[in-house]
C-alpha cells in the first residue's frame, strides 16, 4: 500500500492527542477551584471521569470497530472528540465539566483501539509492522510527557479551557487526513454484538478501576472500596464466562491460550504498574521537594518521555539480535536500574546526572511496550485486531491505576512513618497525610514554623521516595524474569500466514 506511512501518521497523531489529554489537565485543577468553585470531590471526578469512560468502553469499541469498520469508527470518534473538547473548554460549572469529560472518554475509547488495529491491518510485512507499532508506541509515550509541558505553557497565557481547545485543530487534521488516506477494514464474519457482554464489560472495568483509585485515596478499609472491588471481580468473571459461550464474543478468550498473547498482556500490565510510579515520584519530588514550577517539572521529565519514541523505533532492529523476550527483558532491566538510581535522590539534584538515567528508562519503556503490543496484535487474527488492541489498552489502564494506588500507598505509608513534626504546631493532621498537605499547612504558619515543617516533610518524603523506588526496582526485576520465561520461544519474525491461521 503506497499510503501506509501516511496512515501511520494519522494514527500516531490521534494517539498523541489521546495520551496528551490524559495528563494535560493536571496543572489546570487548581484553576478549577477558583473559576468553577469545584470542591475536592468534584475535582477527583473531573480528573478521573475521562479515564473511567475510556477504560470501561475500550473492549466494546474495539469490537465495534471490527464489526462496522475501523476507519468509520475512528472518524466518528474524532468528530465526537473535537465536539466534546469544545463543550469541555466552555463548561460553565463543575457538573457539566464532569459530563463533558465523560463524553471525551467515550470518544477516546473509539479512537484508541481503532488506531492500533488500523496499523495492524495496513502493515502486513512483519518487520514493517513491528517498526510501525514501535513508532505508534513512542508517540503514545511522548504524549504523556508533552501533556504537562503544553498545559503549563497554555495556562501561563490563557484560561483553563485552552488545554482542551488545542484538541480541535488536531482532530480536524485527523478527520481530513483519515478520510483521504485510511483504508477501511472490518471483520467480514462478525455477528450481532452481545449487549449483555457490553454491560458486563463496561460495569466490570469501571467498578474495578473505581475501587483501585478510591483505595489509593481513602484506603482499603472503607466499605465502598470493598464493595466496588468485589463487584468488579464478579462482573469481569461473569464477562469472561459469557465469552466462552457465545459464537461471536466481544473477546475470543481462546487468544489467552497463546503464550505470546497472554504473556505480553500480563507483562504490559505489570510493567505499566511499576512505571506509573515514575510520574508519581517525579511530579511531587520536583515540585514539592526541589520547589520547581509545574512547567519546569514538565520540561525536566520531557526527555524521558520522548526517548520512549526512540526505544520504539530501535526495538524492531533489536528483535533480530536478541529475540522478542530479550528486548522486553532488556527494557524492563533498564528501568529497574533507573529506579535503583532514583532511590538515591536527595534534597538537591544534579539534573545533568539525572538526565541520562531518565533517557535510559524511557528507551527501555519503548522497548517493552513496542514488542508487547506487536506480540498481542501479531498473535490475534486480523479480523479481530480491534478487540485484541482493546484488551492491550485495557490492561494498560488497569495497570496504571493499580500502580498509582499501590505504589502511592507505599510512598504515603513510608512518608507517614518517617515524619517527625516539630513541636508546637497548631494543627498538623493534613501535614501527616501527605507532603501536599504539609505544603498547605505551611502556608498558614509563621515563616519559622513553616520552614521547620517543610524540612521535616521533605525529609520524610525523600525516605518514602527511596522505599518506593526500591520496591519498584525489585518488582521490575521480577517482571524481567517473567518476560524472559513467558516470551521464550516466540519467533523473532511471525509470518502473516501464521497470524491468520494460528
Amino acid at each position: 500500500m503506497k499510503n501506509k506511512w501516511s496512515c501511520l501518521a494519522i494514527a500516531c497523531l490521534a494517539t498523541l492527542l489521546l495520551s496528551l489529554d490524559l495528563t494535560v489537565l493536571h496543572l489546570a485543577l487548581p484553576r478549577l477551584v477558583t473559576d468553577l468553585g469545584a470542591n475536592s470531590t468534584q475535582l477527583l471526578w473531573i480528573g478521573d471521569m475521562y479515564g473511567f469512560a475510556l477504560a470501561g468502553l475500550l473492549v466494546t469499541m474495539g469490537n465495534l470497530g471490527d464489526r462496522i469498520g475501523r476507519k468509520r469508527l475512528l472518524l466518528i470518534g474524532a468528530a465526537a472528540f473535537g465536539a466534546a473538547s469544545v463543550v469541555t473548554a466552555y463548561a460553565p460549572n463543575a457538573e457539566l465539566l464532569i459530563a463533558a469529560r465523560a463524553l471525551l472518554g467515550v470518544a477516546g475509547a473509539t479512537i484508541m483501539p481503532s488506531t492500533l488495529s488500523i496499523v495492524r491491518n495496513v502493515f502486513t510485512e512483519p518487520g514493517e509492522r513491528t517498526a510501525a507499532i514501535g513508532i505508534w508506541s513512542g508517540m503514545s509515550a511522548a504524549g504523556f510527557a508533552i501533556g504537562p509541558v503544553v498545559g503549563g505553557l497554555l495556562l501561563d497565557h490563557f484560561w483553563w479551557g485552552s488545554v482542551f481547545l488545542i484538541n480541535v485543530p488536531i482532530m480536524l487534521l485527523v478527520l481530513a487526513g483519515g478520510a483521504l488516506v485510511l483504508p477501511e477494514s472490518r471483520n467480514p464474519h462478525a455477528g450481532r454484538p452481545d449487549l449483555v457482554s457490553v454491560v458486563l464489560s463496561f460495569a466490570g472495568v469501571v467498578t474495578a478501576v473505581y475501587a483501585i483509585k478510591e483505595a489509593a485515596h481513602q484506603g482499603l478499609e472503607h466499605a465502598d472500596v470493598l464493595v466496588a472491588g468485589a463487584a468488579g471481580i464478579l462482573l469481569l468473571g461473569l464477562f469472561v464466562w459469557r465469552q466462552t459461550r457465545l459464537r461471536e464474543p466481544l473477546i475470543d478468550v481462546r487468544l489467552f491460550r497463546r503464550r505470546a498473547f497472554s504473556a505480553s498482556i500480563v507483562t504490559n500490565l505489570l510493567a505499566i504498574f511499576t512505571m506509573s510510579a515514575m510520574m508519581l515520584l517525579f511530579g511531587w519530588y520536583l515540585q514539592l521537594v526541589l520547589g520547581w514550577s509545574p512547567l519546569q517539572a514538565g520540561l525536566a521529565q520531557l526527555p524521558g518521555g520522548l526517548s520512549g519514541a526512540v526505544g520504539g523505533i530501535l526495538a524492531a532492529k533489536l528483535i533480530h539480535r536478541i529475540g522478542r523476550n530479550g528486548v522486553v527483558a532488556l527494557g524492563l532491566a533498564m528501568n529497574a536500574g533507573a529506579f535503583l538510581y532514583y532511590s538515591t535522590l536527595g534534597p538537591s539534584l544534579n539534573y545533568l546526572v539525572l538526565l541520562p538515567v531518565m533517557i535510559i528508562g524511557g528507551v527501555g519503556i519503548g522497548f517493552t511496550f513496542t514488542v508487547n503490543n506487536d506480540n498481542v496484535l501479531a498473535t490475534a487474527p486480523r479480523e479481530r485486531a480491534g478487540a485484541a488492541a482493546a484488551v492491550s489498552e485495557t490492561a494498560f489502564e488497569l495497570g496504571g491505576a493499580l500502580g498509582i494506588a499501590i505504589l502511592g500507598t507505599v510512598l504515603n505509608t513510608a512518608y507517614q512513618s518517617n515524619l517527625q513534626l516539630p513541636t508546637g504546631l497548631p494543627s498538623a493532621d493534613s501535614a501527616r497525610e501527605s507532603i501536599a498537605g504539609a505544603v498547605s499547612t505551611a502556608a498558614t504558619l509563621p515563616p519559622q514554623q513553616a520552614d521547620q515543617l517543610m524540612r521535616a516533610a521533605q525529609t520524610a518524603f525523600i525516605e518514602g521516595l527511596h522505599m518506593t523506588a526500591l520496591v519498584t526496582a525489585a518488582l521490575l526485576a521480577i517482571v524481567t524474569l517473567l518476560a524472559l520465561i513467558g516470551l521464550r520461544g516466540v519467533p523473532k519474525v511471525i509470518p502473516e500466514e501464521v497470524l491468520t491461521h494460528a
